[in-house]
């Protein structure tokens, strides 16, 4: 009878923790050497390893592995990446994919696969609206809320004419229009854009297109490695003395460092995450920060807050079959390090708190990476908006 009892509780908690494979295996797909992986790239790896190692290197007893790829920024790579992870190496959650249109095909094979894919780095809010999926989470941001944190408070600062130089790919469409929703609410005007394709070398003439419009706003919709040097290419020609400002709708800390504060000063921008915001964000920064030897951007916070709860979903759950790990982690609020008051929505949306910020001037920075004034904190709730109703997920 004990011999009995004891294959009958082995068996009961076989079948309560089922992993595929014996194994979570987790792919970080990004971009480790263009214009995009500084604010990714190895950090999102690193960040990645951080949280497995955090939770102890195993769930349900089973070892959690890690596996990284280079899609170079290219959609159709990036779907071929996706789909030897899914269908040949088990892969059972793919993070971070930095830009929308690879985010957007990745998630196409999320879909047909079957499996979680969590992005960090892509921002257009078709991602959890047309496009929403059971399987995809977005995580860090969006353009909606981009556009609410910085066109709303500079229109109500007095900005009230713009003209958008922006990316031309999905991303960049997608802050300008959502943007434009937001000045033209407030009553503000779009005199027009100009769309220089992402990394393009010599972004002067753009610029001189923004600058004759006399626009009181040059709207900066986009990402790296174009937004700084816009900014940059900017202040050379003269921009802030003419009387013009420039609002970055996307800026990274890694980008002000890179442009330093004499030419970023004074720029306004939104960020879901800034490391020197309290001791919570300052404690885990300054661990990634030896490894990495920089801080990092809320897109490399992100992947940290979200492996750590895509994890303590599979623990709970006693699975990692996906729908049941994603309702799981419906079920908790994700509060962190990385993420206030968040909650993830039916349509797969994190919606968290995010802040409206300043860069510094050089004389108020007093230390390395000293380089934000929090201005006001947005909520989760104002930044993201409703969910879209075009969302398949939603109930009707």
């Amino acid at each position: 009878m004990a011999g009995t009892l004891a294959a009958a509780l082995m068996a009961s908690t076989a079948a309560r923790a089922q992993i595929s494979d014996d194994q979570v295996k987790i792919g970080v797909l990004t971009d480790m050497n263009g214009p995009a992986s500084t604010p990714t790239g190895q950090g999102s790896v690193t960040a990645a390893q951080m949280a497995i190692d955090d939770f102890g290197g195993k769930v349900l007893g089973k070892p959690i592995s890690i596996t990284i790829g280079d899609h170079q920024l290219k959609a159709d790579i990036g779907a071929s990446i996706a789909r030897r992870w899914y269908d040949v190496d088990q892969v059972d959650l793919i993070v971070d994919v930095p830009v929308s249109a690879v985010g957007l095909a990745v998630q196409n094979i999320a879909n047909e696969k079957k499996k979680l894919f969590i992005t960090h780095s892509t921002g257009t809010a078709d991602f959890h609206g047309k496009f929403c999926s059971p399987y995809a989470m977005q995580w860090v941001f969006d353009t909606r809320a981009l556009a609410v944190g910085t066109a709303d408070a500079v229109v109500k600062r007095g900005g009230d004419t713009w003209f958008f130089i922006t990316d031309d790919y999905a991303f960049g469409h997608s802050l300008e229009r959502d943007a434009t929703s937001v000045i033209t609410k407030n009553g503000g005007k779009v005199l027009g854009s100009v769309k220089p394709p992402l990394a393009t070398p010599d972004l002067s003439s753009f610029v001189l297109q923004a600058q004759a419009s006399k626009a009181k706003i040059i709207g900066i919709a986009g990402g790296p490695p174009n937004n700084m040097n816009e900014i940059k290419t900017g202040s050379e020609f003269g921009v802030f003395k003419g009387g013009q400002q420039m609002a970055a709708l996307l800026a990274l800390i890694t980008d002000i460092h890179s442009l330093g504060l004499p030419a970023a000063q004074g720029l306004l921008l939104t960020t879901s995450f800034y490391w020197d915001m309290d001791d919570k964000t300052r404690e885990w920064s300054k661990r990634y920060f030896a490894k990495m030897n920089r801080m990092p951007t809320m897109w490399q916070a992100g992947v940290y807050s979200s492996v750590m709860a895509y994890l303590n979903a599979i623990k709970e759950a006693g699975t990692d079959e996906p729908l049941k790990v994603a309702a799981k982690m419906r079920e908790k609020p994700v509060e962190d390090f990385f993420s206030r008051n968040g909650k993830i929505r039916d349509d797969n949306l994190m919606v968290h708190d995010l802040w409206l910020v300043q860069v510094k001037t050089p004389e108020e920075s007093k230390y390395p990476w000293d380089y934000y004034k929090i201005l006001a904190k947005i909520s989760g709730d104002d930044a993201f908006g409703p969910p879209d109703p075009a969302c398949s997920m939603l109930k009707k």
